[in-house]
């Protein structure tokens, strides 16, 4: 049985649209840590439970392509050989807490992430559905020159600890204020939406213009 859809491309949406004092990013340049073009911004990816933007979708430039680095990192899943890059395979996309506007220039800009980690993570095609695991591929690619601030059982210790502890604890530890809507709001969030709860979906910088 196919996993529940999370993941809807803005232009899927009819009824959703850019919100006003926002800008339009859609077919601005996408820089890396450098300054190099990695392509351009198609689209952008919304988790409807969360009704937020958590991912762009980028259309890489060719030199992406033209660099043949193979993906980074195994797939979960053990039917999957591999990760390859195959022809038509030209989308990538980028967490929104990775990323800073630049609305002066209209371009989107990040700091962390390489032309050559760009290079060397998963691509996928344009308008394809997007599953955890390639999701997982992504982050670890990105997070792959990431400097490891603790030992690794210790924040396995954490993540289950962080899995142990309840939506509506969760919620009432991040919303402190009171909301007529509140037990409405508790009950549409699932567990599964937790997973972008992480500095990389973190839309803090998200316009940032300097």
């Amino acid at each position: 049985m196919p996993k529940e859809k999370h993941l809807y491309y803005l232009s899927e949406l009819k009824d959703y649209k850019v919100a006003g004092g926002y800008p339009d990013i859609r077919g601005w340049e996408v820089r890396d840590a450098d300054k190099r073009v990695i392509g351009k911004v198609d689209n952008l990816l919304i988790n409807r439970n969360l009704d937020r933007v958590v991912y762009l979708d980028v259309d890489v430039d060719q030199t992406i392509i033209d660099a043949r680095h193979d993906p980074y990192g195994t797939p979960e899943d053990p039917e999957i050989k591999e990760f390859v890059n195959d022809e038509g395979q030209n989308h990538l996309i980028i967490p929104v807490g990775l990323v800073e506007l630049m609305e002066d220039e209209k371009f989107v800009f990040t700091s962390r992430i390489t032309h050559q980690t760009f290079a060397g993570t998963k691509r996928i095609e344009k308008g394809a559905h997007l599953n955890r695991d390639y999701e997982k591929a992504v982050l670890g690619s990105y997070n792959r020159d990431k400097e490891p601030t603790e030992d690794s059982h210790v924040q396995h210790r954490k993540e289950e600890e962080y899995a142990d502890n309840s939506v509506s604890n969760r919620w009432d530890e991040e919303h402190v204020v009171e909301d007529e809507n509140y037990d409405r709001e508790i009950s549409k969030r699932k567990p599964d939406d937790l997973f972008y709860d992480r500095e990389e979906f973190d839309g803090v910088n998200y316009r940032k213009d300097s």
